[in-house]
């Protein structure tokens, strides 16, 4: 801090986690544009030119939520479901994700459900198979597993910590699997590499193999599980030389890795980017019966990890969003269909987002952008900076960062809270969503105690429903703190689990009823045809989804994007290193240089997500070719199942 300015981020050198690090590319942003009065939003704006082209003019607090408040209020008063509204986890802290879903639920707007773009498939299979997909291993519990299976996770661009200090750490053996030889699958001692959309297969592939040897925990299967005996039969011929026929995975790989997690205890870390397919559900259902298969289960140094969700810190959702306050909303609809409801006039009048860039993240970009320009579309931005999404607003109002005001920060990894304490005051006029929302409660004349209460109140509140028995000063003083503090919580220790039959539901009814079938299947995607690539969109090691996209040094880092190809596929279609190809969808396309690789199989493509569109001469990420295709389960996205067609940039494509 210097005069009441931070002029420098660092990592804290006590946090267990971070050990003083932070990830390379909050290092670069947190110390670049966030720090950058010149980038950051500090004025309400209000539009004065045609949506899209980012021309405002500053007003007043007051203006720009008079204006708010007019149109918000009088769409409610006849239909509030036709105000929709857009939101992500964002700056990653409680009130500023929450906060604002009190007042879009009191006027009866339309949520678009967050998870549909990110992981919602895979939240559905879980919850089928064992009642939850929210809580997950305690990662303290590494230091007791004798193997680490890391399924469709990349932690060396997602998670950086995980990949340089938590896995380094794990005393057994680190199995990966992912279709991609990143820098985590180079680190691990095997790397199973299957080709996209093999992953079910893959699982059968274990079970037989760890069925074959001796490796099924019975006696666990008979006291907490049902359909065990079919799911094993099911796998029967599933055997190593058919497994290598559906995925491309070696038998020996396949049978190494099923003795190194059958011997246990083992964790079994399942990936969000894994079921972003058009299986994705039957994908993770598939991956996640190995745990109860071995026995992996309530003990100390074995479980699986999809999420740690708020509620094994004693955290009440409905609580922050004011969910038992206003109960009749409407049903939330899935990203894939959010361009479907802008475009039409009967379902939606207006659109407010906050830690959100759909303009630059959602599915069929192009589509998206023409319903965002709808002039009768009243669109209310909150951000941090000028994105894609600001630029298609009639009214933006500036957000405070993480930096400027107090919060409570709940990762989902490790089981932990952690303050954000406010270190210098917000930019400009800047301030932060739950201050926004409040006073937009104000200027729409709602008095209801949940759209008024203050900051202080809410976190007391959560603090104490976590059982920490601090407060926010003491949690503050400590930074980040274990829960349980002591020693690690066991997954399922009490050998209980929140299904209706309250066992692991191998088979299940209610599946079978939502149209999934009673078991998990053992099938593969059909490959691509001839001249045709399967598409990979995963994170970028130096952004994170679309932020930081903004940060010159992150833009320098990051170089732009490319289509990374095997040099098989790059001499089939005629490209060599470093030439434009044109990469074509059904839904659009984009020209981007090629980068030739050794890291994917043959007949695969990747083009990494995230950067903002404006910020490029083509005005386009890799949202340009990805379509609303949904998984099996959940309305979800299955962006890893594209298909795209490769051809030079000056010729004509297909």
């Amino acid at each position: 801090m210097q005069d009441g300015r931070v002029v420098h981020v660092r990592g804290d050198p006590d946090h267990p986690v971070s050990r003083g690090k932070l990830c390379r590319k909050c290092t670069l942003a947190y110390n670049g544009v966030f720090l950058d009065p010149a980038a950051r939003l500090t004025d309400p704006l209000v539009r004065r030119g045609p949506k899209g082209a980012g021309r405002f003019d500053p007003v007043s607090w007051e203006e720009a939520l008079e204006l708010v408040a007019s149109r918000l209020g009088a769409i409610a008063a006849d239909d509030g479901a036709r105000i929709v509204y857009s939101h992500y986890t964002g700056s990653f802290s409680l009130l500023s994700y929450f906060f604002p879903m009190r007042l879009m639920r009191r006027l009866g707007a339309t949520e678009v459900a967050p998870d549909t773009i990110c992981n919602d498939a895979g939240h559905t299979a879980l919850t089928y198979l064992y009642g939850t997909s929210l809580d997950g291993f305690d990662p303290r519990t590494v230091a007791e597993s004798r193997c680490v299976l890391v399924w469709g996770a990349n932690p060396s661009a997602s998670a950086p910590h995980q990949h340089e200090h938590w896995l380094p750490s794990a005393p057994g053996s680190v199995v990966v699997v992912d279709p991609v030889r990143t820098p985590t699958a180079e680190q691990a001692d095997l790397h199973l590499q299957p080709f996209p959309g093999s992953d079910a297969a893959l699982a059968f592939g274990l079970l037989h193999v760890l069925a074959r040897d001796g490796l099924v925990d019975q006696r666990f299967l008979a006291q907490h599980a049902i359909g065990g005996a079919e799911l094993l039969e099911e796998a029967q011929a599933c055997d190593p030389a058919w497994t290598l026929a559906q995925t491309g995975v070696p038998a020996e790989a396949v049978e190494r890795a099923a003795h190194l997690y059958g011997a246990g205890p083992s964790l079994l870390w399942i990936g969000q980017g894994l079921q972003r397919q058009p299986q994705g559900g039957n994908v993770v259902r598939s991956v996640a019966t190995l745990p109860a298969v071995t026995g992996n289960l309530g003990r100390v140094g074995a479980g699986f990890l999809y999420l740690n969700g708020f509620a094994n810190r004693g955290i009440d959702e409905d609580y922050l969003s004011a969910a038992a306050a206003y109960p009749e909303v409407p049903e939330p609809i899935s990203h894939m269909d959010l361009a479907t409801q802008l475009e039409d006039s009967a379902r939606a009048q207006a659109f407010v987002c906050w830690n959100v860039n759909p303009a630059a993240s959602c599915p069929e970009q192009g589509r998206l952008r023409r319903a965002l320009e709808r002039e009768d579309l009243f669109s209310v931005v909150t951000d941090l900076f000028a994105t894609d999404t600001v630029d298609l607003a009639d009214v933006v109002l500036p957000a405070a960062s993480w930096l400027e005001f107090d919060d409570i920060v709940v990762p989902y990894f490790h089981r932990a809270l952690a303050a954000q304490v406010k270190a210098a005051e917000p930019l400009g006029r800047a301030l932060p969503n739950s201050e926004i929302f409040r006073r937009l409660a104000a200027a729409l004349g709602l008095p209801d105690p949940p759209l008024l209460e203050g900051d202080e109140e809410i976190i007391a509140r959560v603090l104490e429903d976590t059982g920490t028995g601090l407060d926010f000063a003491q949690l503050a003083s400590c930074g980040t703190v274990w829960t349980p503090a002591d020693t690690p919580a066991v997954q399922f220790g009490e050998g209980t689990y929140p299904t209706a039959s309250g066992l692991i539901e191998l088979v299940s009814e209610a599946a079978a009823a939502d149209g999934h079938g009673r078991l998990p299947r053992p099938v593969a995607d059909e490959r691509p045809a001839a001249g045709r690539l399967r598409l990979l969109s995963p994170a970028s090691p130096w952004a994170l989804n679309t932020s930081f996209s903004n940060d010159e040094r992150v833009a320098r880092q990051s170089g732009g994007l490319t289509l990374s190809v095997t040099a098989a596929d790059a001499a089939a279609l005629e490209l060599s290193d470093g030439a434009l190809a044109r990469v074509s969808s059904a839904t659009g396309s984009l020209v981007v240089p090629v980068a030739i690789t050794d890291a994917l199989p043959v007949g695969v493509g990747l083009i990494p997500k995230g950067g903002w569109p404006k910020l490029r001469e083509d005005r386009s990420n890799v949202n340009a070719l990805t379509s609303t295709q949904r998984s099996d389960m959940g309305a979800s996205t299955a962006i890893h199942g594209l298909e795209v067609v490769v051809t030079p940039a000056d010729a004509r494509s297909p």
